[in-house]
């Protein structure tokens, strides 16, 4: 708590603390065994019914591992009412490691076409087949272990796996416990600096009990997803309330705020100001007392660094579609095997400069789909535009600019390009299951509301053309009968 003599702001010197600076961020033997008691207890209660939980029963341990690591790998940087269809699909598909080994990568694409970062993915079947084909089907037991010898498996999916399928007494440090961590100890360190993930796994690593490691680790996570949240918190409802430093100094600041509004003066040598926050002098943990908002509570905890604001891309993307006795067929092209959404499909586009005419955009194009790809685009008269659609990525910000073309040639093109990417076409069905990323998806979306409404508006042209050539629709006829009848 920050200190003032006089009406002067001054820190807090490190030896007015007992113990250590770090003390002041830690929790004391007894906190540790309440919050384990009272956390779990939580859990038990209020735990959420998810798929993957189902399978921790499971009595192969390799099973059971497996399961929890595609589960793991899934939701980094996904919400869990995404990846709940995409693991019973995958689980469905290939319920143990044995089977994924043997899947292509085309396919695990295609399978996980639609939930993003698809370098997981890929990780993902490379992890499986080094288990298969290195470790004889068996899942590496240990966080250490795990970390070493898995692509794609950093510290906090290899703590996960290990605790949750092999009960394992480790930590696991998310966007979620850090959250909770940091409100509960007061941590205003940056939460991405060396020194606060440090602490923030020691924390971690203390409060996981030995006999429930696993269900600790979930309901942590757990905690932070549901009810200490970003925004929000539900802090009159937090079984941990009494152990949170943050709600702690809201609290001291709602005080001294309203002594100071009703005139009162604190009966001590040093006055409270309206700015409690934790600052010791020295201390590389605590919250700089002059970040503290007071209209943020809690939430100053944890302190992010700024973003930095997404590169932007201009693409021009055309849909080329051909028609056949079998229907429509759609051109795809396949990316590199490296970089942003590699061994994808998408429909053929280049970067260009936005500030271009559409004019301009769609020549360029056309000069890359005849010189590299082998389309002729013969006739104009069957290209069209079709709008702009965006779509953004953790780095990037893209920009479509889509185009349709009805491509009357051969289905063999001679493709030139120098580097030489594969390319077919696809029926709409194949579209549908094919490893196509989301923003190649909200290109032939916006393709087919636009196809869609001309086909209607000619099929509403159509009617009214032959309701005019019908001298009996849409009209009253009379009867013979009727100019007989009399009029009175």
């Amino acid at each position: 708590m920050k200190k003032v003599v006089s009406k002067t702001k001054t820190k807090l010197k490190s030896e007015d603390h007992v113990g250590s600076k770090e003390d002041a961020h830690d929790f004391t033997g007894v906190e540790i065994q309440q919050t384990r008691a009272e956390l779990l207890a939580w859990y038990d209660q209020n735990r959420r019914k998810l798929p993957w939980r189902d399978r921790v029963s499971e009595t192969d341990p390799n099973k059971r591992a497996y399961a929890v690591w595609v589960s793991e790998i899934m939701l980094q940087q996904t919400q869990v009412a995404t990846v709940k269809d995409y693991y019973i699909c995958w689980m469905e598909k290939w319920p143990t490691v044995e089977h994924l080994s043997r899947a292509s990568l085309e396919q695990v694409n295609e399978m996980w076409s639609g939930l993003g970062y698809y370098s997981r993915a890929k990780r993902l079947h490379e992890g499986a087949i080094k288990v298969v084909e290195e470790m004889s089907g068996n899942m590496p037991p240990t966080a250490a272990e795990l970390l070493k010898q898995l692509p794609g498996v950093g510290r906090y999916t290899a703590g996960a796996i290990a605790s949750i399928a092999f009960g394992e007494c480790t930590g696991v440090v998310d966007g979620n416990v850090i959250r909770v961590l940091s409100r509960l100890c007061a941590i205003g360190a940056l939460s991405s600096s060396n020194q606060a993930v440090e602490k923030f796994w020691e924390l971690a690593n203390k409060l996981v009990p030995v006999d429930r490691p696993g269900d600790f680790n979930q309901a942590l996570m757990e905690f932070g997803a549901t009810l200490c949240t970003p925004q929000s918190p539900q802090c009159h409802a937090c079984p941990l309330r009494k152990h949170c430093s943050a709600l702690k100094q809201v609290e001291e600041h709602k005080t001294s705020a309203s002594m100071l509004l009703s005139g009162k003066t604190i009966k001590t040598s040093i006055s409270v100001i309206d700015d409690n926050v934790m600052d010791i002098e020295e201390c590389k943990l605590c919250l700089p007392s002059a970040q503290w908002n007071a209209s943020l509570g809690v939430c100053n905890y944890p302190q992010k660094a700024k973003k930095k604001q997404p590169k932007e891309e201009t693409l021009a993307v055309v849909v080329v579609e051909r028609d056949s006795e079998a229907g429509s067929h759609f051109l795809v092209i396949q990316r590199p095997e490296t970089g942003l959404l590699a061994g994808l499909w998408e429909f053929p586009n280049i970067t260009v400069d936005s500030n271009l005419s559409e004019t301009r955009m769609f020549t360029d194009l056309s000069k890359f789909l005849e010189s590299d790809l082998g389309v002729a685009m013969e006739q104009k008269k069957h290209s069209k535009s079709v709008g702009e659609i965006s779509h953004q990525f953790s780095h990037i910000h893209h920009k479509y600019v889509v185009y349709a073309y009805k491509y009357t040639g051969d289905e063999t093109l001679d493709q030139t390009t120098q580097v030489n990417r594969e390319m077919k076409w696809l029926s709409r069905d194949d579209l549908s299951g094919a490893a196509l990323s989301t923003a190649m998806r909200k290109v032939f979306t916006a393709y087919e509301k636009q196809n869609n409404g001309k086909n209607q508006k000619q099929q509403t042209k159509l009617d009214r053309k032959r309701k005019r050539a019908d001298p009996h629709d849409g009209r009253k006829q009379m009867v013979l009968d009727a100019f007989f009848k009399s009029k009175n």
